[in-house]
């Protein structure tokens, strides 16, 4: 089955660093834009980063600047959010994205959940003293 799973979150403390990676199986991850989003306990689902199939346009949302680096490699089917300087409030469940339909801009993530032709599963990010 066609699918992208997420690997690289954990437990980490204030200030430290953790590169996410999506990693997609039984389709071609470079035919589809991409992005990240995540998800805290009681809260709405945040719309975080986005690249294009070509890796040309790449979108930040605000609460992502300067911390979030995203990235995609072909060769290797996947693609990585790297987040420097992790505060608390980055504790969240994160979740990979594949959209053919939906351009990387600032409106990726305003898309229903049916128009991302594929979810990871999550993968939890926790940052604590």
């Amino acid at each position: 089955q066609s699918r992208l799973v997420e690997s690289g979150g954990g437990l980490v403390q204030p200030g430290g660093s953790l590169k996410l990676s999506c990693t997609g199986s039984g389709f071609a991850v470079n035919n589809y834009a991409v992005g990240w989003f995540r998800q805290a306990p009681g809260k709405e689902r945040e719309g975080l980063s986005c690249i294009s199939k070509s890796g040309k346009t790449i979108n930040y949302q605000d609460r992502a600047k300067g911390r979030f680096t995203i990235s995609r490699d072909s060769a290797k089917n996947t693609f990585d959010l790297q987040i420097n300087n992790l505060q608390p409030w980055d504790t969240a469940r994160y979740f990979c994205t594949a959209s053919s339909t939906r351009y990387c801009s600032g409106t990726y993530y305003y898309g229903e959940d049916l128009e991302y032709d594929f979810w990871g599963q999550g993968i939890q990010v926790t940052v604590s003293t």
